[in-house]
């Protein structure tokens, strides 16, 4: 073969070889995956949706508490005689206690129940008018703020406290209703009336329900009752031995001195 058909052989096996692919790379390195240091493209961050949030409703905002108490509220015993009332029972502890008492000194009380006391303890409800005694509703658990709340609210927990207390004592007569803490508005004694419930509070406050000693309820007692007064104390809602041992003195000494009689 001549020297010049060798050269032109010799040419086209080499573009041949090299003809595939880019230029200077092998098929194989051009399809190869990217290398380790090659940036990775950006992986889309996942959309996910909100869980639902479980909020407590707000609670149902209260009456500014009254500077001043409402009128139509009872304050006096309505005759010359003394009205004992006890608030916050019935207690099997201490109400018993109190009822020997005034059936020993033959007179009578009201007493302000409590609607959860009365569910509690209805024998001592019945016992209450069975001796002759008078019942005033007294909220259903001693809530202070009643008055200031809505007047749907303070109508149910008046009717609840008197189907409590008309379970035990179907036929009893329910007078009244005392405020606890005396926190009485408006709203709440206009309801009260309109339910036949009377308002009552109170004149003579010894402040049994902090506990002071007996010696201490007897003075401010006596120091501050006149005729028609109405005194405050309590059967239950904690230790009232010192209630208690006042009475002892305090029933046949009131009974004396201005005579004991069922508020009117």
């Amino acid at each position: 073969m001549r020297p010049r058909a060798l050269s032109a052989l010799a040419l086209g096996l080499v573009l041949l070889v090299t003809g595939c692919g880019e230029a200077g790379k092998s098929p194989e390195k051009a399809a190869a995956p990217p290398s380790a240091s090659a940036s990775p493209s950006p992986t889309p961050t996942p959309v996910t949706k909100p869980s639902p949030t479980h909020t407590t409703p707000a609670k149902p905002k209260l009456r500014p508490v009254p500077k001043k108490l409402p009128a139509g509220l009872h304050r006096a015993s309505g005759s010359n005689g003394v009205a004992l009332t006890f608030d916050d029972g019935p207690d099997p502890r201490y109400t018993p206690q109190i009822l020997a008492q005034l059936r020993a000194a033959q007179v009578k009380a009201t007493f302000c129940v409590v609607g959860k006391q009365a569910k509690r303890y209805p024998e001592l409800v019945a016992r209450i008018v069975r001796e002759g005694h008078q019942l005033c509703n007294h909220s259903w658990h001693h809530d202070v703020n009643l008055g200031r709340r809505s007047a749907a609210e303070i109508r149910s927990d008046l009717e609840r406290t008197n189907e409590a207390i008309h379970a035990a004592a179907p036929k009893a007569p329910i007078t009244w209703f005392r405020q606890p803490g005396g926190r009485w508005t408006a709203e709440e004694v206009a309801i009260a009336k309109q339910m036949g419930l009377r308002p009552l509070h109170w004149s003579v406050d010894p402040q049994d329900w902090d506990h002071p000693p007996a010696k201490t309820i007897i003075k401010r007692v006596k120091g501050a009752t006149r005729h028609g007064s109405v005194v405050l104390m309590h059967d239950a809602g904690g230790d009232r031995a010192q209630t208690m041992a006042a009475c002892r003195h305090l029933i046949p000494d009131l009974k004396r001195r201005f005579g004991i009689a069922l508020p009117r």
